[in-house]
């Protein structure tokens, strides 16, 4: 059952609907997509009862103001944006009821670059090519391809006349704390060949600014630069990821981010690991990062770490409505 859930009263800077991504088109040139943030898009999903992949709006910068249309459960993660519901401050990382009529607010974010905004039952979008994502190059998914406008009516994909959900609240000690300065660990790329012996030197020893040119396609960094050998400066486009760091021949380098491309002809210095991807998704123009490398065996150690704590987080709060349910 398909719901009208919020009118958008006001649309803010940039924002769209998102979900993990739009997977197995890479081969056919369509970029993946989907949230930058995935940490904390899972946890908005998981405090409403939702499927970690339930389509949640993606808010950049500085937030909209949506109208209630229908009584639901909502749960805002990631950036402060000094969420307001009927003028009334709204905690983060925590499940709230909201009802019919009540005026959703948002400002400049004060920390953090992304917030997400989960309402129960996922928001409803044009589903392309397995996946509800807006990739706004290609105008596919989200609401005809585009950042929400005023006027909009977003629409959600459950009935909430009759549920009676628990609210959940996150874990303060976990919480992610955004700065303006990240570390961020990486595994050395495939194309080292291509780059002079001091290159990893100056680029693990070197702090780099997050330039005002960057986007949902990549984080353009100003610092020092990579030198790469005589003849090296292009290869053959091969295939990139998130969080893949590419370096053109201006030196400078270019960390990709969802909206990245599916091929790249710049060698490939290093790559993000999945569990740092969030510090990169919340790095605001002039935020500062410093780069550490790790092997992959460890990063393979940290993902299942992270994939074991959210399933740990996820049985708990399952656990928890059930215990709520049986009073």
């Amino acid at each position: 059952m398909v719901l009208d859930t919020f009118y958008v009263e006001r649309a803010g800077l940039l924002t769209t609907i998102q979900d993990k991504g739009r997977y197995h088109y890479m081969k056919s040139g369509i970029s993946v997509s989907g949230v930058m943030d995935p940490y904390a898009a899972e946890i908005a999903n998981i405090l409403v009862n939702n499927d970690e992949n339930e389509a949640v709006l993606e808010i950049s910068i500085v937030g909209p103001t949506l109208v209630a249309l229908v009584d639901g459960v909502i749960s805002i993660t990631g950036a402060d944006l000094d969420a307001r519901l009927d003028g009334k401050a709204v905690e983060l990382w925590k499940s709230i009821h909201i009802k019919k009529g009540q005026r959703l607010t948002f400002r400049a974010a004060s920390s953090g670059m992304r917030a997400y905004l989960a309402i129960q039952g996922g928001f409803e979008a044009e589903f392309i090519l397995g996946s509800y994502s807006t990739y706004l190059a290609a105008a596919i998914g989200g609401i005809q391809g585009r950042a929400i406008k005023e006027g909009d009516i977003l629409q959600s994909r459950e009935d909430f006349s009759s549920n009676k959900s628990h609210l959940t609240a996150f874990s303060k000690s976990i919480i992610p704390q955004y700065k303006d300065q990240y570390e961020i660990r990486v595994i050395v790329g495939p194309d080292f060949g291509c780059f002079k012996k001091e290159s990893y030197r100056t680029f693990f020893n070197s702090v780099y600014k997050v330039s005002n040119q960057s986007n949902r396609m990549g984080l353009r960094l100003i610092g020092n630069s990579i030198e790469l050998k005589k003849g090296k400066e292009d290869i053959l486009s091969d295939a990139i990821m998130f969080g893949t760091i590419q370096v053109p021949a201006s030196g400078d380098p270019i960390v990709l981010m969802a909206d990245r491309q599916t091929t790249g002809g710049y060698p490939r210095l290093a790559t993000a690991i999945t569990v740092d991807l969030f510090k990169l998704a919340q790095a605001r123009s002039n935020d500062t990062l410093r780069f550490k490398e790790v092997s992959i065996t460890e990063a393979q150690q940290l993902y299942r770490n992270y994939q074991l704590w959210l399933r740990f987080f996820r049985g708990s709060i399952k656990q928890l409505n059930m215990l709520k349910a049986k009073k």
